[in-house]
């Protein structure tokens, strides 16, 4: 038989078409633990695909206590940053057949609440929280964490927080950074960073600020904004303002950051290598095509994505090793070259 076209096929027209009851359908095609012969499992998945029958999402909930789906939370999906992580989580997810659903917190602790909130009667299997967050509001965070984990789902964030964590050495990867533009030879550098609190950005800026200051620099200025580009190139004109000398080192929180400098530095008329050079951070694949080519330090983002969602659906788990590498491109050719 075939639906009636005037309606969506139902659980009872797949139970029909397969010739089955209606409870071995909704075990089938509803994610229910019991277990069903193979034999039925295949005639009821080929019917529900003949007909175009879709399973009801809130029905696969309530028998499994969790949906197929994973929640993944990202400060803006814009920035490469998010978009390699979120990746690797779909990467994951489809070899799963679970689907990825993404929301944008945009760092307001407020609106990370709202919408783990509003995530628990979704019941989604997990959630992965990628955005750094700020310790304003950690304490909210953490108990909605805890209630989603009491309704069934597996919390991972990127630090700590959740069931499980993804680490990101962000403070030795901007150390070695800064030990590394101090060989060389770069002794005065200004930085680009996000407000404090923020985890992400005050890692990369104290570790930097270590290295370089034991390879015999100084950071003698901070500029603060956000992770956005249009923030980058507002804090650098901000910087010429107040004045650079050649041979000065910018040290930025992110690649996406670094990129909205190097514009700044074109635009009034300076070079940037040459005359002014600069770094970031991740290696997103831009770096590699803007001129001068970026120096940047490569975090392995999708491969943190996918590690996420298998900390997500794993029963047990223990983070790949990971050490970040330090890429000097033509953005920093040394005083010498100056």
């Amino acid at each position: 038989m075939t639906a009636d076209a005037r309606r969506s096929p139902t659980l009872h027209d797949v139970a029909r078409e397969a010739g089955v009851s209606l409870a071995t359908a909704s075990r089938v095609l509803n994610g229910s633990e019991r277990k069903v012969a193979d034999s039925y499992r295949v005639r009821v998945e080929k019917a529900a695909d003949d007909l175009g029958y879709t399973a009801n999402a809130s029905a696969q909930a309530t028998a499994r206590g969790t949906s197929a789906a994973i929640a993944l939370l990202v400060a803006d999906i814009a920035d490469p940053y998010f978009g390699l992580i979120a990746s690797g989580v779909a990467r994951g997810a489809d070899g799963e057949n679970l689907i990825v659903t993404i929301a944008i917190t945009e760092r307001d602790p407020d609106r990370e609440v709202k919408i783990l909130r509003a995530l628990r009667g979704q019941r989604p299997r997990g959630a992965i929280l990628a955005a750094s967050r700020t310790d304003d509001g950690e304490g909210r965070t953490v108990a909605e964490l805890a209630a989603f984990r009491d309704l069934g789902g597996r919390t991972v964030t990127f630090g700590p927080g959740g069931d499980r964590s993804i680490r990101i050495d962000n403070h030795d990867g901007a150390e070695r950074l800064g030990r590394e533009m101090a060989r060389l030879g770069y002794r005065r550098a200004i930085a680009i960073a996000a407000a404090e609190g923020v985890r992400t950005s005050d890692d990369r800026l104290g570790g930097f600020a270590e290295g370089f200051e034991a390879g015999g620099g100084e950071i003698s200025r901070v500029y603060r904004g956000t992770f956005e580009r249009e923030s980058g190139a507002a804090s650098m004109r901000r910087a010429l303002e107040d004045g650079v000398d050649a041979g000065t080192l910018v040290f930025t929180l992110s690649d996406v950051v670094a990129i909205g400098a190097m514009t700044a530095i074109r635009e009034s008329g300076r070079t940037v290598g040459a005359d002014i050079a600069v770094t970031g951070f991740d290696d997103v694949p831009v770096s590699r095509d803007v001129t001068p080519q970026l120096t940047t330090v490569r975090v392995p983002l999708s491969d943190l994505g996918y590690q996420a969602f298998r900390a997500t659906v794993d029963d047990e788990w223990a983070q790949s090793p990971m050490q970040l590498e330090v890429l000097v491109r033509d953005s920093t050719p040394g005083v010498g070259a100056l």
